[in-house]
């Protein structure tokens, strides 16, 4: 009777809130709608085309499934060993640098010195969107550097597990964050040691990269790249953890961790393989943002964490799924909230979103602790 009493109350205290959340969401559906009709009813915003509308949301698209699939590696860390890794946005910065070192490697081989090729600077003349490379001239130094932004991410995430982690697996877990906010700013200094401070341009432009994709939007050649391989990428985590045996014992790991144990799984193992699929998942995230964006700067991926904390919240702490659903709420959101409001404050509506979640469903979209 308790139980079904407390359910109750619950329920009363979340209905004002929840009506306030309706009525808020009908107002800018209404307003939406009003000023792609011509009409401006308010004072915020003017009227819209249908034209921009599609962009903002296909921009959403982009950049939330380059966000989800960063968070899809900091959902892995937190199911499996509970804490929160704040060195996280620091691994997407080190796939960004090392994939984009190799991809002006082999773009650039022979015309500019090697030292600095592989350190994404300019040479005498030589600018970096000159050397920058491009999936439509080469796109075989975009596919390798993706791979290589993968493969060195997740040694890098490997070998912080050993350094920092792995000594102190049986703390709490407020032990562990305060490890992983140091070694990030070891990552993130060492990249700036080696790499430098400067923000850069890093890609390329090639006449019609643009095309015209479904409902007349246009589509740079890198976005299509960027959905191709980050959609490519979600699915080959979704078939990992349905119908392998490492899937198997990683959802068992993040449901009951004593129990799995018990049954014979191997908890190393396990662990680490979810440093290395977390940890190139986020390098390779860091490397395709530098391809959408075409700039590249030592502290970006800590400047993107709060964005891909805010996607593993609202879809659910611990949730793969959820954080890929989060990813994309976040990136709309992030676009489309320019509408009503400028730009400079689009992050600020994405955290808005979240601290809704957070009042009204603190168990995120997908909701629980489950890799799957």
């Amino acid at each position: 009777m308790g139980t079904t009493e407390s359910s109750v109350v619950d329920s009363v205290r979340a209905q004002p809130g929840l009506a306030l959340v309706a009525i808020l969401g009908g107002l800018l559906l209404v307003d939406l709608l009003a000023k792609l009709a011509g009409v401006s009813l308010g004072p915020v915003g003017g009227t819209l085309s249908t034209g921009r509308l599609r962009s903002n949301l296909w921009n959403g698209l982009v950049i939330g499934l380059v966000i989800g699939l960063a968070g899809i590696g900091l959902s892995m860390t937190y199911s499996i060993l509970s804490f929160a890794n704040f060195s996280h946005g620091d691994l997407v910065s080190t796939g960004a640098f090392t994939g984009w070192g190799v991809a002006f490697l082999l773009a650039g081989f022979g015309d500019v010195p090697l030292r600095t090729l592989l350190t994404v600077r300019d040479a005498g003349s030589a600018s970096s969107g000159d050397i920058g490379a491009h999936i439509l001239s080469t796109p075989g130094a975009i596919l390798i550097g993706l791979l290589v932004a993968f493969a060195v991410t997740a040694v890098i995430a490997v070998v912080l597990d050993r350094a920092f982690y792995k000594p102190m697996r049986d703390r709490d877990g407020i032990s562990i964050l305060i490890a992983s906010i140091g070694a990030a700013l070891i990552v993130r200094y060492l990249l700036q040691f080696v790499y430098g401070s400067d923000r850069r341009g890093v890609t390329t432009s090639v006449d019609a990269s643009n095309l015209v994709g479904p409902f007349g939007i246009s589509v740079n050649a890198h976005e299509l790249t960027i959905v191709v391989a980050a959609i490519g990428l979600m699915l080959a985590m979704h078939f990992m953890l349905q119908h392998t045996k490492l899937g198997t014992a990683m959802r068992a790991m993040a449901d009951n961790k004593d129990l799995a144990l018990i049954t014979g799984i191997p908890a190393e193992r396990v662990v680490t393989a979810t440093w290395i699929i977390g940890g190139g998942l986020a390098g390779a995230s860091g490397y395709l943002y530098v391809l959408l964006r075409g700039t590249i700067q030592f502290d970006f991926g800590w400047l993107l964490l709060l964005l891909i904390f805010a996607a593993v919240i609202l879809g659910g702490i611990g949730s793969v799924y959820g954080a890929i659903a989060g990813g994309l709420v976040i990136g709309i959101v992030f676009t489309t909230s320019t509408i009503w409001i400028p730009s400079d404050f689009n992050e600020a509506a994405a955290f808005a979103v979240m601290i809704l979640m957070l009042l009204l469903r603190p168990e995120g979209l997908f909701g629980g602790v489950s890799t799957a």
